[in-house]
């Protein structure tokens, strides 16, 4: 078996191949990017890569160390030598934003300390262990049945979800699973798409993105406006339990008027859950999708439950909507990898979900009331709204205060923060959604006093 670095060298069979090897291997090192210091396969391994006898690798190595490109040590591999490219400097670029900051007050982010490791280690292990070799071929766009046999009696004994395995899919994120969702309507002939002004500014261009008009709805402290939604749109995304960026949950009354909407013209409802796993000052309430199974649809993702990096999340559907949204992950090629979803399968099913879910309410619990302690504490005049749920409490700020540049200063500040006129299409709501979850409580209590100066210094 062949050991070492494996290297592109294309031989011509009826020139002299110890020339040809020597000339690309100087060119390797002196114009390709090789290392200085990295290792070269040994003469027997790169001449069973090359298909040549291992004498004509010992005489190019000979002549190489003659010329000072390699150098030779007993019981060793060959080393290139000083002709190679010195090792550059670590990159400093950061590729998660968010950790350039000093206090992450993002409204969307979970203490990614929190995240059980050993647990997911522990599954992912097993998960591999378990996988027959079939498992590790395509599988079913829709998801494993593994992780849908597991993750429908979940969602409905936390959530209240009326799902069974078969109408319960998995997606690389909510983002995916909203897309997908979309582009089924617009194959099926809807064209206009209601949405929630102001609302996730991201899902909003997700749904363009797929091609449907998206008609912006007014939301107050009751939620969605559900009596201003338009007849000609064919669906509505929304979420009830903690609208973003107001945090107000849609009062019963306007459930039922929802509902009954979509029932009405055969519209389809999309309830976008993607924090509703945490309430606070009571067990979180039932979804909307409970009430009409058929005509809405549940949308959620491990990104606040775990952490975003795992890219997964799950759909509860309307049973006529499952074999489009199957072909239609089919067609885009993306499903989650299997992998993930075997671990996460695993994680539910020895309890191990739940026992950090409710580790994490308890965590986010405090940091929510000792961020509110220090608004109420260090800036009196702003109002705290919303519901007790979530991960972020929605405040308004004081009248004649620009938002844009109060982010604007808070970034340079070194806090990361969300606003309100920036996740509005007509609203004129203006207001910070600040994030509670990702910062121990005395983070959290510096963090509202660099608000609180940059609010002084105007």
């Amino acid at each position: 078996m062949s050991t070492g670095p494996l290297f592109a060298i294309h031989l011509e069979p009826r020139q002299p191949l110890g020339l040809q090897i020597e000339r690309q291997l100087r060119t390797l090192i002196r114009e390709r990017g090789l290392l200085a210091g990295a290792e070269l396969p040994s003469t027997r391994a790169f001449a069973a890569d090359l298909g040549v006898s291992r004498g004509v690798v010992v005489g190019v190595y000979a002549q190489l160390v003659a010329e000072g490109y390699i150098t030779l040590r007993r019981g060793a591999a060959p080393l290139i030598a000083a002709f190679g490219r010195e090792p550059p400097a670590p990159w400093a670029e950061r590729d998660v934003p968010v950790a350039d900051y000093r206090f992450n007050l993002r409204p969307d982010l979970p203490d990614l300390a929190l995240f059980p490791r050993s647990e997911w280690l522990a599954a992912s292990r097993v998960a591999l262990q378990r996988a027959a070799n079939s498992d590790l071929a395509y599988g079913e766009p829709f998801g494993s049945a593994q992780l849908r046999g597991v993750l429908a009696p979940f969602l409905a004994r936390t959530r209240g979800v009326v799902a069974e395995p078969a109408r319960t899919g998995v997606a690389t994120g909510s983002t995916q699973a909203l897309h997908a969702l979309a582009s089924v309507l617009r194959h099926a002939g809807v064209t206009r798409i209601a949405v929630e002004d102001p609302g996730h500014r991201w899902r909003t261009a997700t749904l363009r993105a797929s091609g449907l008009e998206t008609v912006p709805v007014a939301v107050d402290g009751e939620g969605l406006c559900v009596e201003r939604l338009p007849r000609d749109v064919g669906a509505v995304v929304l979420s009830p339990d903690h609208q973003f960026p107001l945090g107000v949950a849609l009062g019963a009354a306007r459930r039922r008027a929802l509902v009954e909407w979509a029932m009405s013209g055969d519209r389809l409802v999309i309830e976008h859950d993607y924090d509703g796993h945490f309430r606070y000052d009571r067990p979180p309430a039932g979804t909307l999708q409970a009430l009409a199974p058929d005509h809405v649809a549940y949308v959620g993702s491990a990104s606040a439950l775990l952490v975003p990096t795992l890219r997964l999340g799950w759909l509860v559907v309307p049973s006529r909507l499952v074999v489009p949204l199957a072909g239609q992950a089919a067609v885009n090629g993306i499903a989650p990898p299997r992998l993930s979803q075997f671990a996460l399968a695993e994680l539910i099913e020895r309890g191990y979900l739940d026992r950090h879910l409710r580790k994490a309410r308890a965590v986010y619990k405090r940091r929510r009331e000792a961020l509110v302690e220090s608004l109420g504490r260090e800036l009196p005049d702003i109002v705290v709204g919303g519901v007790a749920a979530g991960l972020f409490v929605p405040v308004s700020l004081p009248p004649g205060v620009d938002e844009g540049a109060l982010l604007t200063a808070l970034s340079r500040r070194g806090v990361a923060v969300d606003g309100f006129a920036r996740n509005s299409i007509a609203s004129r709501a203006t207001g910070l959604a600040l994030g509670f979850a990702a910062a121990p409580e005395p983070t959290l209590r510096q963090a509202v006093g660099e608000l609180a100066n940059a609010l002084s210094s105007g």
